[in-house]
């Protein structure tokens, strides 16, 4: 029996499939194809294999130009230069601040500005009834100066009806 145990172990032993073949496959076949696959689309993406392709190279932001178009520059604009206006903040019983500002009027035609001088006493006094309710705290940063442009844009067409006044521009502004 012991002679035949020893066949059967020898036999069973050559009858049985290497489990190490099926690694020797992945790592020698499918490892090294997974590795080029994966460097050629890295080549693809960081752009070297355009030339073999060829793809005609992008210009820098294009995407970004494209995405945004630059606003169209209106060369009829006509700007009105307001007189320079100070007016104290509302300071809330703190000491006194002031505003001094200095702003124009972007305005379709020449038509426009003479009607613009006709009413100018209205805008003034919209402008500084609007601007003795401020506090320091709304004009700071870029956003509190954005409200008060829009704001004012709001009271100039409200006050030069039916003239249509396109934007408020800042030329000087000092809070004391």
């Amino acid at each position: 029996m012991s002679d035949q145990a020893a066949t059967d172990d020898a036999g069973g032993m050559e009858a049985e499939p290497k489990a190490g073949g099926s690694k020797n496959i992945v790592l020698f076949v499918v490892l090294p194809i997974l590795l080029l696959f994966g460097a050629a689309l890295g080549a693809y993406f960081m752009g070297v294999l355009d030339p073999l392709l060829g793809v005609a190279p992008k210009e820098p932001h294009a995407e970004q130009a494209a995405a945004a178009p630059m606003p169209e520059v209106d060369q009829t604009a006509v700007f009105y230069d307001l007189p320079e206006m100070l007016v104290n903040l509302n300071a809330g019983g703190r000491k006194a601040s002031y505003l001094k500002i200095s702003v124009s009027l972007e305005l379709g035609s020449e038509a426009a500005v003479e009607e613009v001088k006709q009413v100018m006493p209205r805008i003034i006094d919209n402008f500084q009834v609007y601007l003795r309710e401020l506090r320091i705290e709304d004009l700071s940063g870029s956003a509190g100066l954005q409200r008060l442009r829009e704001e004012l844009l709001l009271r100039v067409n409200a006050a030069a009806r039916p003239v249509v006044v396109r934007d408020v521009l800042f030329k000087e502004m000092l809070v004391q």
